[in-house]
């Protein structure tokens, strides 16, 4: 196996990756509850299997689960665009997930027309690029890095080598319609912590 494989740096192709399904560590969906203080009703538009759903859901949370693909996530709505919906289920006025990173900009830009809040699980490095300049400056509130490193998240369907931890670091980034004028909260919390 070569050192980029083991690692996790390398990156397979947009055609390998497909629907670009990376189902999230539920560390990762823990640490939210914890750090964040959520409201009772969520939207998830990339739910995917349900890896951030079931556990929402078994927090008490209400989480309208919507994908455009069908992975089988019981009480969920598949075939459903969130690029192309114009406004929010009822009741919803944060939206959560871990989209699809070919569409991350796109997700939070357009989750911001449909809900004051946006909270997504993203790459760190996230934090740069000159082309997602007005959403990063003008709209992202807070960034909830973990101290270590998440589970390694594989692309659904992936039968290859498997390595313990994430190459790169993930956080979860807090994204608001009221502008934040460059004023970023930056705040290091465990992802392993109860």
């Amino acid at each position: 196996m070569s050192a980029a494989l083991a690692t996790g740096s390398v990156r397979h192709s947009l055609s390998d990756r497909k629907d670009d399904c990376y189902e999230t560590p539920e560390q990762a969906t823990m640490t939210l509850m914890r750090v964040e203080r959520l409201p009772r009703v969520l939207w998830e538009p990339s739910c995917g299997p349900g890896a951030i759903v079931r556990l929402l859901r078994a927090a008490g949370h209400t989480v309208v689960a919507t994908d455009l693909v069908d992975y089988g996530l019981e009480d969920s709505e598949h075939g459903v665009d969130f690029l192309m919906e114009s406004r929010a289920p009822a009741g919803c006025k944060v939206i959560v997930g871990n989209p699809p990173f070919k569409l991350a900009n796109e997700f939070v830009r357009h989750g911001l027309t449909l809900a004051p809040t946006v909270i997504m699980l993203l790459r760190l490095a996230y934090l740069e690029g000159e082309g997602r300049s007005d959403i990063i400056d003008n709209h992202l509130r807070r960034v909830w890095l973990g101290r270590e490193r998440l589970p390694m998240m594989h692309r659904r369907g992936w039968d290859g080598p498997t390595i313990g931890a994430a190459a790169m670091p993930f956080a979860w980034f807090v994204f608001t319609q009221k502008p934040t004028n460059g004023l970023i909260r930056m705040r290091r919390t465990s992802w392993r912590s109860a």
